[in-house]
């Protein structure tokens, strides 16, 4: 017998329950981008644009098919008449409604929200690494210190995760059932409840974990306030994002936006039951100043099923559909957070962290490549072809530079201020009127521009018979001539 006399079996029995609303992965079925890669998804149902739409779907054909059959065997010729009219207006105040820029803003919109729900989700993985590597103590004091303090920041987010989540919510109903779960303890319990507050109390644990670190550092247990520090603000890290949570459950879209998308795209699709209508030509309702929309001309066919306007709601309303799903991920849709295995993993995996694995560290040995100066792991058979690739140095690593050395002469820039330059476009000049700097070189200056003598040939020249003056004479014409080129 299980725990207030429920049966062993009964939980698995829940199991089949459980798992068909766990979020649909298809990641690996897209790992590789081959032929008909994408067409293999089209056929699943769980977590499909099917299984969202396909009852709105079914109401807007079988609309479309009574207005059809009316249309068609009980209305008389003169409500035709009538009835085309009104097809008409209605197919053009369809096409007045801007519903791809007003539903696609807000679906980008909500997606970007929704994205950001999940990285505010808390993760005590940050924390539990500080938590084993400042709270020192081997003895049963040591690891009731460390395994309290990971169980404060774990009950801080059951507790924000009980007031956003219905999945949660449905799993610890009660603190009762939060103090069974082994997250809270009876007497913090009582202190939890004796606290008195019209808000949310998920920050009380985090609080408790603040004073028991200052107790720690009293104690000794924390060796240092720099260590201290590390710890409470790894902690403020972990609570802003329990806050960030509770506030994005209470701050949603502005409902005046849902509102008008919704609206958008009802009344977009009413019009389209009426206007897409396949009506007969009536003699004299088309004039050249007032042809006939598409559909009413003579000799068009008649689609009993309107191909082009079914996948056009399809692509919106599915659009609606994939909107309204995400909004709010904290429910029991298909894609939906799977908050209640987070808070089983966090649990386990921080409390393995600051207990099991404090101070139990593997012998420091040699690794396989000490002696090597360059390691190279090996591969395997099916991955060795990606060892002969190149590895990447730069896009400008196999750039083909000129063979000409005077090209890759080096040369000092002149020491002296830098001078603007003041040559003229004349044809500018003429229509501004004024003197105003161009970014040109004039053609006339530059040819007085030439690379300074290499000390080399100087050197050469006075091994040829010449003397030692003579090639002092030709340095300092050198340099005349170079400073020259500096005058404007």
């Amino acid at each position: 017998m299980g725990r207030e006399g429920q049966p062993k079996g009964s939980f698995h029995d829940l199991l089949p329950q459980v798992t068909s609303t766990m979020t649909v992965s298809y990641t690996l079925k897209v790992a590789e981008a081959r032929f008909g890669g994408f067409s293999g998804l089209l056929l699943r149902w769980r977590g499909s644009i099917y299984k969202l739409l396909y009852k709105e779907f079914l109401l807007f054909i079988a609309l479309y098919a009574l207005l059809s059959v009316t249309y068609r065997l009980l209305l008389t010729q003169e409500q035709k008449r009538v009835y085309a009219q009104v097809a008409r207006y209605c197919n053009r105040s369809a096409d007045l409604i801007p519903l791809s820029f007003v539903l696609g803003f807000y679906v980008t919109m909500v997606v970007n929200r929704w994205w950001a729900q999940y990285t505010s989700i808390p993760l005590p993985d940050q924390l539990m690494c500080v938590i084993s590597a400042t709270v020192h103590g081997v003895d049963q004091r040591g690891r009731l210190l460390r395994r309290t303090l990971i169980r404060y920041a774990n009950l801080a987010s059951v507790l924000v995760l009980r007031s956003v989540s219905t999945r949660v919510l449905k799993r610890f109903p009660t603190m009762e059932h939060v103090v069974d779960a082994g997250f809270m303890s009876q007497e913090e319990r009582k202190k939890f409840e004796s606290l008195k507050s019209d808000f949310n109390k998920y920050w009380i644990p985090c609080v408790w974990f603040t004073n028991l670190a200052a107790q720690a550092r009293r104690d000794g247990r924390i060796r240092d306030d720099i260590a201290l520090c590390l710890l409470l603000e790894e902690l403020n890290k972990y609570r802003a994002k329990c806050s960030m949570l509770f506030h994005y459950d209470w701050i949603s879209i502005p409902l005046v936006y849902t509102q008008v998308v919704t609206i958008a795209v009802y009344s977009f699709f009413a019009l389209s039951l009426v206007g897409r209508q396949f009506v007969e030509p009536v003699a004299g309702a088309a004039t050249p100043r007032e042809p006939l929309e598409p559909g009413q001309a003579a000799g068009d066919l008649d689609m009993y099923v309107p191909l082009t306007t079914l996948l056009q709601f399809f692509f919106y309303a599915g659009w609606l559909k994939v909107a309204e799903q995400i909004i709010n991920p904290f429910g029991e849709d298909d894609d939906d957070f799977e908050t209640n295995q987070l808070i089983d993993r966090n649990l386990q995996v921080s409390l393995l962290s600051v207990d099991d694995m404090y101070q139990n560290l593997p012998p420091a040995e040699k690794d396989a490549y000490w002696d090597e100066d360059s390691a190279q792991p090996p591969y395997t058979v099916a991955t060795v072809a990606e060892s002969l690739r190149p590895s990447f140095l730069g896009s400008t690593f196999n750039l083909r530079m000129s063979d000409d050395p005077e090209q890759s002469l080096q040369v000092e820039a002149s020491p002296g201020p830098a001078r603007p330059v003041t040559a003229q476009t004349p044809l500018l000049g003429r229509f501004l009127g004024v003197g105003a700097p161009s970014p040109a070189i004039s053609l006339r200056n530059f040819g007085r521009i030439r690379a300074p003598r290499t000390p080399h040939l100087v050197r050469f020249r006075a091994e040829e018979g010449g003397d030692i003056e003579a090639a002092d004479r030709i340095e300092e014409e050198a340099s005349g001539s170079g400073d020259e080129t500096q005058e404007p």
